[in-house]
């Protein structure tokens, strides 16, 4: 009763302070107007039903809920420290925005990170460091079955659609791949003008919707795919099997997104919403997945032919092995995709609980090929917040050939985490739709720093591994790499995690390994 009565006396004291206003001041119109919106915005609070809090405490009850909406900025700006913030933190945000500027890169006064915190690992210096490889070493992607074999970087663009970016953001990342000469993966949102202006190399992924290469049902269209894959730009062909962030589930793009440009892209009609389903209609099982990764090399005129994925059933992919040893053929290239992967929007249960974290997606796959004599004909990229140079060589140590980064390029063409990705109002324009604000990003600007940004990362990886004693990425060990178990004790790569040698699986599996490697089925996909 008294909140009402408050409310009842403000609105009457501004209507009161309105009357009496007539004919009189500015200055009683300031007092005023204010009382009787004021009045007015709590009798619509004591009304409404929706909010409990505004019922309850009305007119003051909105400072909740603005406080509430500037709280990622407040954590952000105000609250968290430089090295603990997520899903990346200020110092490597800083390092990326540095890097990509060309301005140094420099921390002063030593380490902030405790370093006798479980989980915390570092890289294993050398008593005898080597000189820094002047030139950066490529990593050549090819089997005995593909023709036209590419030579990758060790740092590239990951997989991001026209679509979830704005084309200014295509344009700057392209441009920049064309510039550092490293590869840009399209995302499976089609092969878009902007993926072609500027002239990078690019990975043409392809997904469930099979956008850019669909028929009207949402099948796959072989001979647009051929056409589209044949563009000199296109230096691999790529299938996505699953995403980090949201392994397992499709995804929706609502109609009021689908504008013109996007339709045509997509091969899909304007206006409507289109849902990319979870699951393939190329194939069922591994020696199916197989056979079309084969397939998708035949179209493509012999380019590298691979497919992405973020693991879950080691037995899953073990069937894939198996299928390609029955079948004669592999594809070229296997992207790993940690759990802790990026995307524009995901249910909150996947990205936090569903899929493998990269470090270990990327052990089970290195050592899976490895034990079934089939790691010398393919090479493994990794994919899951790669940001620094000492990412990067840590995926190295762990049985990747070369690195993707999706959010650090972000990073580098202005992104600054506001994570409003889904909500079409991303306020650099680098995740959106909205022309208007899609042209904060000025392409010219952004395209040197997306450049510059890739060179010096790979120069700091490079710099890392001489200083471990090591020229070519080949050489780096699992006992480079040491993880702190607790405050007394840290144990290597080598020690923590077994490591299969070649044909291992073949002629005798160990223990830990045999019985999922029996259950494995080419023809099925045992859970």
């Amino acid at each position: 009763m008294k909140r009402i009565a408050i409310v009842v006396l403000a609105l009457a004291a501004g209507i009161v302070a309105v009357v009496a206003a007539v004919g009189l001041s500015p200055w009683w119109w300031a007092v005023a107007v204010p009382l009787t919106l004021l009045g007015l915005l709590g009798a619509a609070d004591l009304l409404q039903r929706r909010h409990s809090v505004l019922r309850n405490y009305p007119v003051l009850g909105h400072a909740r809920f603005l406080l509430e909406r500037i709280r990622p900025e407040l954590q952000q700006y105000f609250i968290e420290r430089n090295f603990d913030g997520r899903p990346f933190d200020r110092d490597v945000r800083t390092i990326v925005y540095e890097r990509a500027k060309g301005t140094d890169a420099e921390q002063p006064y030593g380490t902030e990170r405790d370093v006798y915190l479980p989980g915390y690992e570092f890289l294993v210096p050398s008593m005898a460091p080597c000189p820094v490889p002047k030139t950066p070493p490529r990593v050549r992607i090819g089997g005995p079955d593909c023709s036209r074999p590419y030579d990758m970087a060790l740092l590239n663009v990951s997989a991001m659609s026209f679509g979830s970016l704005s084309s200014n953001a295509i344009l700057a990342l392209n441009g920049g791949a064309a510039a550092g000469g490293f590869a840009h993966d399209t995302g499976e949102g089609g092969l878009s003008e902007y993926h072609l202006k500027p002239g990078g190399d690019l990975v043409w992924e392809i997904g469930t919707g099979y956008f850019g290469c669909r028929t009207p049902d949402g099948d796959f269209d072989p001979a647009e795919f051929a056409d589209k894959a044949a563009h000199d730009h296109v230096k691999c062909v790529s299938l996505k099997l699953s995403q980090g962030a949201k392994p397992g589930i499709g995804g929706v793009l609502p109609g009021a997104k689908v504008n013109a440009e996007i339709a045509k892209v997509r091969d899909v009609p304007e206006g409507r919403t289109v849902i990319s389903p979870p699951y393939h209609k190329v194939f069922s099982t591994p020696r199916e997945l197989v056979r079309f990764i084969a397939r998708m090399r035949e179209l493509s005129g012999g380019k590298p032919a691979g497919f992405k994925l973020c693991v879950g059933s080691r037995r899953q992919f073990l069937a894939v092995c198996k299928a390609m040893l029955a079948e004669g053929t592999a594809p070229d290239f296997i992207i790993v995709d940690g759990g802790e992967g990026g995307t524009g929007a995901a249910p909150l249960e996947f990205a936090d609980h569903v899929g493998t974290p990269l470090t270990e997606g990327l052990l089970t796959v290195h050592n899976a090929l490895v034990g079934a004599g089939l790691r010398d004909r393919i090479r493994i990229g990794a994919s899951g917040k790669i940001a620094t140079g000492t990412d990067l060589v840590k995926r190295l140590v762990q049985g990747a050939d070369y690195g993707n980064a999706a959010r650090a390029m972000m990073f580098a063409v202005g992104c600054i985490q506001a994570q409003r990705c889904h909500t079409n109002t991303c306020p650099t324009g680098v995740t959106t739709q909205d022309p208007r604000r899609a042209r904060a990003l000025d392409v010219r600007d952004k395209t040197p720093r997306v450049q510059r940004f890739q060179e010096a990362t790979v120069a700091s990886a490079l710099q890392l591994m001489a200083s471990m004693g090591v020229t070519d990425p080949a050489d780096l060990r699992p006992h480079m790499l040491r993880r702190r178990i607790d405050p007394y004790t840290e144990r290597s790569y080598e020690e923590l995690y077994e490591w299969l040698d070649p044909g291992q699986l073949l002629a005798e599996p160990p223990a830990a390994w045999a019985a999922d490697w029996t259950a494995a089925d080419p023809d099925r996909f045992t859970v």
